[in-house]
């Protein structure tokens, strides 16, 4: 999907738990605050913040505070630094802090014919703790870093493995223990392969992987739209495995082209489906750990023209439970396939008039088991709001848990032994996150787990039943506090962190008034938003606004939790003389029911500019902000949305800054593009009215075109095309081309420095800051 977050590279897992940010306050006009927190403003220059403070240096870093990762109901383990030599211990502690245990020391790690040990990327630890897989020397795939070298080390006997035997170094990818701890499977070279670390003997589980035949893992657009990269599962009981098999034949290619790393161009070519192009043929096979008794499933439909979004295996491993979106992606079905024969049956089917969201992993592993295997737990928008539902493997109709004109965000865990599931939401405000907890049979009413206290956002990871839980608290403008708590009592046990350094520099900084508000539309809907006003603000002078837009269904950017360099850069333009502000407009990812979400179905651009325009209007209309200094800017879907905003409303916005967008919603990929607007083929006139070049004629103020020419999601191509169209069109433009940069434009070195710089200057020059005694000019 279109990325949501700009201010820093993608992380291996897809989600921080943080897409946010904050908006506006006023008098005259009625709307609600959420909250305000004024600051005296200050005047030295030590509390001014620049490019540098923010993006060269760590004087603004945010501690985690816990990277440890339950192996117990009641005790962790984590890699920490070893007092002897330069790496890792792996250590065991108890939940409330105490008894301590090395289990694996750094020296343990050390490869033979070498001094240092392993760098750890990641690990597993066998569920009987007697072996533990390391991953290391992580290589970059697309969006992570997700292929390497994987070793086994016998805790007892210290023995190190590497496996692959004479593959080449990081050319392994997924590599996960059998359930019975036996037993290492992997994908290489578009291969599954299963490895014994004892005797290091190695066999293929399949051999026709090759540039089109992927086996194990995903193409491009599954990877990006569907988050499928480890395409592959282990049975409960060890004996096989299922996987997807992906043919990209016949699915058009896209080119990059690198002219800066060589002397002469390179050139990088993969299966790319943009809107209506052929999809990839895929499907689900089962075979024998060993090898043997390859099975296709028979599921139904044309396999380039559905897709099929997650399988789990049933507990008892005699069937897998498979999910298959249509291309129009309005029929989620439930199919049970058996190992034995590979034969189907239909046991659930969700759909909707718009699209269906298969909410993959909102739940803990997709879905979880209930009642030996015969029931499970789904999430589903079929009341027309996010709840859990249990369905059942008879095809019998589904009973719901949650239910009320509230959404679940997400599940954090299910306690069968309480017979509970706990779940993140927030009724009253779609801003912020709270733990919650409801009785599995679905009676009483949800209980509120997080304190009354505890505002703005809540992020939980409860431990095997649910006794104890990591919980990370954020607020806007707040860092993050990181403690152990009981569950049952909530009480605190111990507090990894509390970023009081980060705090306390942060109280030196020059800022004024943080505001969540509502914004309110023609029609009664209220917009989210949030507003950042300049250190030293004067209520009856005017201020320029600069506007930060996301827009798209993807995600949000009004949300109640810390933003790091992103909330420093906006403290950064408030103190040069800006009102910063964000809204979420109708159709963004917000916990605010399917109507909201599903609103812009194939009127993506159109109505979300439109609510973006009426909120810029609103803002018009406040005696502080001058109309005629109004800017907007965006990344990814948020640079597409800035491109809607200023050709489609050029009397609104004088300033736009567009990074890595979609000017022509037909470049995009299949799966994302389609979900959201239909087939082209089938409605041509909303994709044209959609997409911002359709109307790149009507500009009439500054635009600011950032674009990575390596970025293989949203592709330069767009940008190009949207170039000739603004020069066609005679109009005026300034571009900025970062060679071979990805989509979120950080690669080399200073690039996120650079990056920010050009757009800081590019707004002092085209949107003057500063307070006025009235408004500069009339709008654009």
């Amino acid at each position: 999907m279109m990325e949501t977050k700009p201010m820093c590279v993608r992380q291996p897992a897809r989600l921080l738990f943080s897409r946010f940010q904050t908006l506006l306050c006023l008098a005259l006009v009625s709307f609600t605050f959420a909250w305000s927190s004024p600051r005296a403003a200050a005047q030295s220059s030590n509390q001014q913040l620049t490019i540098d403070r923010i993006f060269n240096s760590n004087e603004f870093g945010a501690h985690g505070g816990w990277n440890g990762r339950w192996n117990g109901p009641e005790t962790y383990i984590a890699f920490e630094r070893s007092a002897s030599i330069q790496g890792d211990d792996l250590v065991q502690y108890n939940a409330n802090g105490t008894g301590r245990k090395v289990l694996v020391t750094a020296d343990a790690l050390i490869p033979k014919g070498t001094t240092t040990p392993l760098g750890i990327n990641n690990y597993e630890l066998s569920a009987d703790g007697r072996e533990l897989l390391v991953f290391s020397n992580a290589q970059r795939v697309w969006r992570q870093w997700n292929r390497g070298d994987y070793w086994v080390l016998n805790v007892a006997t210290h023995s190190l493995h590497k496996l692959g035997g004479n593959a080449a170094p990081a050319s392994l990818l997924y590599a996960r223990f059998s359930p019975d701890g036996k037993r290492v499977a992997y994908v290489r070279d578009n291969n599954l392969f299963v490895e014994e670390p004892e005797t290091g003997h190695i066999w293929p589980l399949t051999r026709d992987g090759s540039h089109h035949i992927i086996n194990g893992t995903s193409d491009w657009v599954y990877e990006e739209e569907l988050d499928l990269r480890e395409a592959w599962s282990w049975s409960p009981d060890s004996k096989s495995i299922a996987f997807w098999q992906f043919d990209t034949t016949g699915v058009p290619e896209y080119t990059l082209v690198n002219n800066t790393d060589s002397l002469y161009p390179a050139v990088k070519t993969f299966p790319y489906p943009k809107t209506g192009q052929t999809n990839s043929t895929v499907k689900v096979g089962i075979v024998g750990a060993t090898g043997a008794h390859l099975r296709w499933i028979k599921l139904p439909g044309d396999p380039r023209n559905n897709y099929i979004a997650r399988l789990n295996w049933t507990p008892s491993s005699d069937g897998v439970l498979i999910q298959q979106l249509n291309r129009l992606q309005n029929h989620n079905t439930f199919y049970l396939a058996a190992a034995r024969d590979s034969s189907v049956k239909s046991v659930l089917t969700d759909e909707d008039k718009a699209w269906v969201d298969a909410y993959i992993d909102f739940i803990p592993g997709n879905v979880h088991w209930l009642n030996s295997g015969h029931s499970f737990a789904f999430v589903s928008e079929r009341s027309g709001w996010r709840h859990i539902y249990i369905g059942n493997l008879d095809g019998s109709p589904p009973r719901a848990v949650t239910s009320g004109a509230f959404d679940v965000i997400h599940v954090d865990s299910f306690d069968e032994k309480r017979q509970k599931v706990y779940f993140a939401a927030s009724p009253q405000n779609a801003t912020q996150s709270y733990l919650y907890a409801i009785n599995l049979d679905g009676s009483g009413a949800p209980e509120r787990i997080t304190p009354e206290s505890e505002t703005g956002t809540n992020h939980y990871v409860l431990s095997p039943g649910a006794d104890y839980a990591m919980h990370q608290l954020s607020s806007f403008g707040v860092p993050p506090t990181v403690e152990m708590i009981h569950l049952p009592d909530r009480a605190v046990i111990r507090t990894f962190t509390d970023n009081h350094e980060l705090r306390a520099k942060l109280a030196t900084i020059a800022t004024g008034q943080h505001e969540f508000i509502h914004v309110p539309m023609a029609d009664g809907v209220k917009l989210d938003g949030w507003i950042i006003k300049p250190p030293n603000f004067e209520p009856t002078k005017r201020y320029p606004v600069l506007f930060y837009v996301y827009g798209e269904p993807a995600g949000t950017t009004v949300h109640d939790a810390w933003e790091g360099a992103h909330y420093l850069w906006y403290l950064m333009l408030a103190q040069r003389g800006y009102i910063i502000a964000s809204v979420d407009n109708r159709g963004t990812d917000a916990p605010r029911g399917s109507v909201w979400r599903k609103s812009v179905y194939r009127k993506i651009g159109v109505l979300a500019s439109a609510d973006q325009a009426a909120a810029a209007t609103w803002m018009d209309s406040l005696p502080y902000i001058d109309p005629g200094r109004i800017g907007i800017w965006g990344w990814s879907g948020g640079g597409t949305m800035s491109l809607n905003a200023i050709f489609r409303y050029p009397n609104i916005y004088r300033t736009a800054m567009s990074v890595a967008p979609v000017p022509d919603m037909h470049l995009y990929d299949s799966i994302y593009q389609e979900r959201y607007m239909g087939l082209p083929q089938e409605n041509e006139e909303d994709y044209r009215q959609g997409s911002p070049i359709t109307f790149a004629s009507q500009l009439r103020g500054n635009l600011l075109l950032v674009h990575g020419t390596g970025d293989d999601n949203v592709h330069f191509q767009g940008t190009e095309r949207l170039i000739n169209a603004l020069i066609a069109a005679n109009k005026p433009f300034s571009m900025m081309a970062y060679p071979n940069r990805s989509h979120g434009i950080f690669e080399g070195e200073n690039t996120t420095r650079h990056l920010y710089e050009l757009l800081t200057r590019y707004l002092l020059a085209n949107l003057p800051p500063g307070p006025t005694s009235g408004i500069t000019r009339s709008a654009p």
